[in-house]
C-alpha cells in the first residue's frame, strides 16, 4: 500500500496523542489474578467508569469497589480527545429540540447542572486538570451555516443562554481568518485536559479506597446463582453489581453491539505559539473553538500555547476494525495540515508536533443511552458520539441509579432509557455510512439536505455533528 507523502508542516510529528507527552505517568495497577470478590464492578476505566466508581463511593461509603480496564486507565478514547467539556448531555440545545421536545427544557437543564457539578468535583477532590471555564466560540464560513448559527441563536435565548452574536469587527476580535464570516460565542463552556482528567480521577478513586486493576480485558460476563462473574486471562471477578464502561469497546452484552459503531477522528496539535502568532488570527482568549459543517473542525489551546486542530474527516472502516493501526492516518493529517493553512494563512509557516487518531463510540442518535439487566444488577451507558467529557459523568449517575433500582428525573428521561435506532448489519452498514456521510459533505458544499438525509431525520438517525 502507498503512503502518501506527509505535508512539510508534519515533517517532524509524533505519531501520539499530546496530552500523554503533558502528565507523568503512574504507576501501574495490579491486574486481576486469582479470585476476587466485590460489591461493585465497573469494567472500563475510561471517564466512565472512573465517574462510576468515584459516585459510587460517595453514596456507599462501606462497599467494595473494583474498576477492571482492559489496558491503562485513560489510555482509549478518554485521553485522546479534544477535552471540550460542555454544558449538555444532549450533544446541544438544537438536538435536544429535534429529537426530544418534550423533555428538551429538562434536558439542557440537567446539562448545565451537571457542567456545574463536575466542576465542584475539581474543586471538591482537589483535581488538576487545566479545566478553563471560558466559553466556546461556533462559526459559520456559509450562508446555510450563518442560518444556522441564527437558529441556534435563537434557542439559546428561548432557554436563557447567553451567547454574544459576531460579525466583521467583532468576530475578527475574536478569530480573524479569510474562511470564516459569522459566529456565536457562547460564554458557559469549559476546556480540560483529558489526560490529565483520566489520571487525577484515576488517583482519587485509589485515594478513596476503589480497587483499580489494570490490564485485565473481561472476556465474559455471566451471572450465576450468588451474582455475576466476570472472567479475564488471569483471574475471576465476583460482584453483586456490575457497571459496563466499555464505551466503543466490543460489548459484554452481545445485543449491544448494533447500537454503536466506532468512527476514526483526527487530530493535530501544533508547536508551541507566541503571542504574536496568536495575536495575527485575532485568538486572544482561552475559548474553545469548532465550525458549523457537518464536517466540522474544532480548535483550541493547550496550557503552553499549542493549538490542537482536529475533525473533518470522520472514518468508519468496514466491519467496524478498532485496530491501532487506524490511529494513523497520514491522508487525515494531511487534509487537516492543509485545511489549517487556509483558515490560517498567517500561520502557515507552523509545524504540528503530534498526530494522532481516536474512536468514537457513535449511536445514530448522537446522544448517549443507558439500560439495566440481570434483575437490575447489570447496568451499562455507551454512545457518547464524541461528546462524553462531561456526559460521561452524568452517565455514571445515571447506571448508579439504575443499580440502586431508583427512579430518578435521570431515569426518566426518554433520551436515556430509550434504545438508539440499530446499525445494519454489514455490507449495509458500511454502505449506509457512506452514503450518509456523501450526503453530508454535499450539504456542506451546497448547504442542500437530500432526501437521504431528510428519510433519516424522519427516522430519528443521526449522522451529523
Amino acid at each position: 500500500m502507498n503512503v502518501p507523502q506527509l505535508h512539510a508542516s508534519l515533517a517532524n510529528v509524533q505519531p501520539k496523542p499530546y496530552w500523554i507527552d503533558s502528565i507523568s505517568q503512574p504507576p501501574p495497577c495490579p491486574s486481576v489474578a486469582g479470585n476476587l470478590h466485590c460489591d461493585l464492578a465497573v469494567v472500563g476505566g475510561g471517564f466512565t467508569g472512573l465517574w462510576t466508581a468515584l459516585l459510587a463511593r460517595q453514596r456507599w461509603p462501606s462497599r467494595s469497589i473494583a474498576v477492571i480496564e482492559a489496558r491503562r486507565c485513560g489510555g482509549e478514547a478518554s485521553g485522546r480527545n479534544g477535552g471540550f467539556c460542555a454544558p449538555s448531555i444532549s450533544h446541544g440545545v438544537s438536538n435536544a429540540l429535534k429529537r426530544w421536545p418534550m423533555e428538551a427544557e429538562r434536558l439542557i437543564r440537567l446539562g448545565r447542572q451537571n457542567l456545574d457539578e463536575l466542576a465542584n468535583d475539581l474543586q471538591r477532590f482537589g483535581m488538576h486538570v487545566e479545566f478553563e471555564r471560558e466559553g466556546k466560540l461556533n462559526l459559520a464560513s456559509h450562508p446555510w451555516q450563518i442560518d444556522g448559527l441564527r437558529s441556534m441563536q435563537r434557542n439559546y435565548a428561548r432557554f436563557g443562554i447567553e451567547c454574544e452574536w459576531l460579525e466583521g469587527d467583532a468576530l475578527t476580535q475574536r478569530l480573524n481568518s479569510p474562511v470564516y464570516h459569522a459566529g456565536l460565542f457562547e460564554a458557559n463552556y469549559a476546556l480540560l485536559n483529558p489526560a490529565k482528567m483520566a489520571a487525577e480521577l484515576r488517583r482519587v478513586c485509589l485515594e478513596q479506597g476503589v480497587q483499580i486493576f489494570e490490564q485485565s480485558p473481561v472476556r465474559e460476563l455471566r451471572p450465576e446463582q450468588d451474582g455475576l462473574l466476570l472472567r479475564t486471562a488471569d483471574g475471576d471477578v465476583r460482584a453483586g453489581k456490575v457497571a459496563l464502561a466499555t464505551n466503543i469497546a466490543p460489548p459484554l452484552l452481545g445485543h449491544l453491539a448494533s447500537s454503536v459503531v466506532p468512527v476514526y477522528d483526527y487530530t493535530l496539535v501544533s508547536e508551541p505559539l507566541s503571542e504574536a502568532q496568536l495575536q495575527a488570527i485575532g485568538w486572544n482568549g482561552r475559548y474553545g473553538i469548532a465550525d458549523a459543517g457537518n464536517q466540522f473542525h474544532y480548535l483550541r489551546k493547550t496550557a503552553d500555547n499549542r493549538i490542537l486542530w482536529g475533525g473533518y474527516d470522520a472514518i468508519y472502516y468496514f466491519g467496524g476494525r478498532r485496530d491501532e493501526e487506524l490511529t494513523q492516518r497520514p491522508e487525515s493529517f494531511n487534509r487537516l495540515a492543509e485545511q489549517f493553512r487556509k483558515a490560517f494563512p498567517a500561520l502557515r509557516h507552523i509545524s504540528f508536533s503530534h498526530a494522532w487518531g481516536g474512536i468514537i463510540d457513535t449511536s445514530a442518535r448522537t446522544t448517549l443511552f443507558t439500560g439495566c439487566e440481570h434483575q437490575g444488577c447489570v447496568a451499562y451507558a455507551l454512545g457518547f458520539t464524541g461528546q462524553g467529557v462531561s456526559a460521561s459523568r452524568f452517565a455514571a449517575q445515571n447506571m448508579l441509579d439504575l443499580l440502586s433500582g431508583e427512579r430518578t428525573e435521570r431515569t426518566e428521561l426518554m433520551m436515556t432509557s430509550k434504545a438508539p435506532f440499530r446499525f445494519p448489519p454489514e455490507p449495509l452498514r458500511y454502505v449506509g455510512v457512506k452514503m450518509a456521510q456523501r450526503s453530508l459533505a454535499r450539504e456542506d458544499r451546497d448547504g442542500h439536505r437530500d432526501l437521504l438525509l431528510k428519510t433519516f431525520d424522519a427516522l430519528g438517525i443521526g449522522f451529523d455533528s
